[in-house]
């Protein structure tokens, strides 16, 4: 019996479909790859889209500021009536600022130094006060939230006043106590003469206006840490010090690093507490920080070149500062995964 025809040169009818029996069809490699791009395309400028706005007025807000203090910087700028002319200089104000004796015998240590405490403190004290309101019962907890938020919500300049009333000479809270106690004589002190006593002032003004934030994001962070991680330290003979330290802190730690560099990039550019306090609005260089000194080169001394780079130096400052925040976010977020 000899083969069919259809079998044998593949013409017959149900040759194709035998021949291509499971198989997946072909597929249009052009379609598929022009809707592969359009989809990445679109996964890749939808979020920016989306922060378009935000970052426009971002823009307005600080970037264009910011290159106008850099220009500033590189010029000898000189206001005159209906506005201003400068003469480009380069780089000479930074040079006069980076060689200047008052920027580094008093302007950086006064801020790098007081800045330093301010966190030290402010943490401290905030996380005292946080695990204090842990301890205590909803209600409890709740008003003293409330207290603690009052000094956070008082304005800065409301109170630098208070805490400069409490340090009055002769008549002020404090000094009278002292003169009570025989440790100073209220008749011919002055807090705020002296750089140490001075900036003793502004940091119990600058704690007392921020540990509430402190404490309050501690508290949060406090409150979600399982029960039977403490029961389990307790039932291995763990007292109050180590459980801190061996599963409060560990178990927080990404709250403790926010709040940390949040306090210090504030407490760099701190203006307003220095500028209000007697002497600290330019009549005594020995209180200069970066924020007060950057102010007085511009609008007291009238040279806008030497306060920008101030500025500048400042801004230069911080940004390194944030830099260091972010890479610890995400070496952090790195460590969690």
């Amino acid at each position: 019996m000899k083969p069919s025809k259809t079998l044998i040169d593949g013409s017959g009818p149900d040759a194709g479909d035998t021949l291509t029996a499971g198989r997946p069809a072909p597929a249009n490699p052009p379609t598929d790859k022009a809707a592969l791009r359009r989809r990445r395309r679109v996964e890749l400028t939808r979020p920016w889209l989306l922060l378009a706005p935000a970052l426009i007025v971002l823009a307005g807000l600080l970037l264009w500021p910011l290159i106008q203090v850099g220009k500033l910087s590189l010029q000898d700028y000189e206001v005159k009536f209906g506005g201003g002319v400068g003469t480009f200089t380069g780089f000479d104000h930074y040079t006069d600022l980076l060689t200047s004796g008052l920027l580094w015998k008093t302007v950086l240590p006064n801020t790098v130094f007081f800045a330093v405490a301010c966190v030290g403190l402010t943490i401290a004290l905030g996380t005292l006060v946080a695990l204090l309101l842990n301890r205590l019962g909803t209600t409890w907890r709740l008003i003293c939230s409330i207290a603690i938020l009052a000094a956070w919500a008082m304005p800065a300049v409301t109170g630098t006043y208070v805490w400069i009333w409490l340090f009055q000479p002769q008549d002020g809270l404090f000094s009278q106590l002292a003169g009570a106690a025989g440790l100073i004589d209220p008749a011919t002190t002055n807090w705020f003469t002296e750089r140490l006593p001075f900036y003793a002032i502004a940091t119990l003004n600058v704690v007392h206006h921020g540990f509430p934030f402190v404490a309050i994001t501690v508290l949060a962070g406090l409150l979600t840490i399982p029960k039977e991680l403490y029961e389990a330290g307790m039932l291995d003979g763990a007292n109050a010090w180590q459980r801190f330290w061996k599963i409060t802190v560990p178990t927080i730690k990404p709250v403790f690093l926010v709040v940390t560099i949040l306090s210090t990039i504030w407490d760099f550019k701190v203006f307003t507490q220095i500028f209000v306090m007697p002497g600290g609005n330019g009549s005594n260089p020995d209180v200069y920080n970066l924020g007060v000194f950057s102010y007085i080169e511009a609008f007291a001394k009238n040279d806008y070149g030497a306060g920008s780079a101030a500025a500048v130096l400042l801004t230069l400052l911080l940004l390194a500062i944030t830099i260091v925040y972010i890479r610890t976010l995400f070496r952090q977020g790195e460590e969690d995964l």
